[in-house]
This record gives structure tokens, C-alpha cells and sequence, in this order.
């Protein structure tokens, strides 16, 4: 892997901040963007994160497909929930994208039990999570959960209603989150040995 010396500049991917840092990055030699790093409309970074979740045996095309397909699911059911309802259409969210973040903000754990051995005797100790780490169990749970349902269902479809159900604050990977959290609440006690 080549490494940059420490004065090259990072390279600017918006559009926005292309135009104001174009003069002053004149004559100072820039970084290679990456390969995942977009200034379109589709790219986000937790859809980035959850392509290469979704990502087996390096075929990321095909899990590009995959999410892209989702999207496309769950805006087909939004737009048909929100031509179905007549009074609460200001409620209904359409953008998938949003329905993602929303879905793994819902999905996303905060405390997390940990095997600590004190005296001979083995503890399950509340431990929070890091930002990353709780990031990375919603999204992991969203797609166990899409994979443990029935075979005959594609992917996307299965991910889509689970997508749709966390969004809602309801389904299988809350319930999950919430057993999780309700396991620490019951072990809080065991918290001390966190720091001995």
C-alpha cells in the first residue's frame, strides 16, 4: 500500500467545497480519492457501510443491486401507503434513504453485555457501546434478521420489510435492541466490575 507524505492534501469530494478550496489548493499535490468516496445523490455513508455488509465473496456489484432494489421496494410501499391513506399522508415517509437512517437509529443499541470474570465466577457486565460499534449491530441485525426469514423471498424484499418495520420502531430487530437493553437493566448491579 503506498503511503502520501504528510503535505499532500486531502482530496475534496462535494461540489460545494470544489470551488471555494480551488484556489487554494493551487499548486499543493492532492491525495487519490477513494474508490467508494461519491458526490451523487445516492451515496451516504451508512448505505456505503451497509453495501459492504451486504457484500459476500467480494461481489459488491451484486450488493449494490441488492440495496438499490431495496430502495426501490420501499418506495413502492410508501408511495402506495400514501395513496391508500387519506388523512395522515404528512406522516408518511417516501425517501428510502430516510427510512434507512431512521430505521437504523431505532435499531441501534446502546449497552452491551460482557463476560468479566471476578473470584472465580463469570459476570454478565453492562458495557456501553462505542458510536461505531452500535452502528455496526443495527445494521448487522437488520440484515440477520432479513436473512433468517423465509428462503423463498428475495433479499430485497425481505430487507425492505425489515427496514420498514424498524422505522416504525416495531419488528425484530427492536425487539432484539430491547431485550438487549432490558438484560443490562437486570445485570446493572454487576456494573462496578466494569473498573475493578
Amino acid at each position: 500500500m503506498s503511503m502520501y507524505p504528510s503535505h499532500f492534501a486531502e482530496p475534496v469530494i462535494q461540489k460545494d467545497s470544489q470551488a471555494a478550496s480551488r484556489n487554494e489548493l493551487a499548486h499543493i499535490p492532492i491525495k487519490a480519492a477513494t474508490n467508494d468516496s461519491s458526490d451523487s445523490i445516492f451515496f451516504g455513508v451508512l448505505q456505503n457501510k451497509l453495501v459492504k455488509y451486504i457484500t459476500k465473496k467480494g461481489n459488491r456489484s451484486l450488493a449494490n443491486e441488492l440495496l438499490t432494489e431495496t430502495f426501490e421496494i420501499i418506495k413502492r410501499t410508501q408511495i402506495e401507503r400514501y395513496n391508500l391513506s387519506k388523512s395522515d399522508r404528512e406522516k408518511i415517509i417516501i425517501d428510502a434513504e430516510k427510512l434507512l437512517i431512521n430505521a437504523i437509529e431505532n435499531s441501534r443499541p446502546l449497552l452491551q453485555l460482557s463476560a468479566i470474570k471476578r473470584g472465580g465466577v463469570k459476570y454478565q457486565v453492562p458495557i456501553p457501546l462505542t458510536e461505531k460499534k452500535s452502528y455496526f449491530l443495527a445494521m448487522k441485525w437488520l440484515l440477520d434478521a432479513a436473512r433468517e426469514k423465509d428462503r423463498k423471498v428475495k433479499l430485497p424484499e425481505k430487507l425492505a420489510w425489515e427496514i420498514l418495520d424498524a422505522a416504525c420502531g416495531q419488528g425484530r430487530v427492536i425487539k432484539k435492541k430491547d431485550d438487549l437493553h432490558r438484560q443490562c437493566e437486570s445485570n446493572r448491579a454487576y456494573a462496578h466490575y466494569r473498573w475493578s
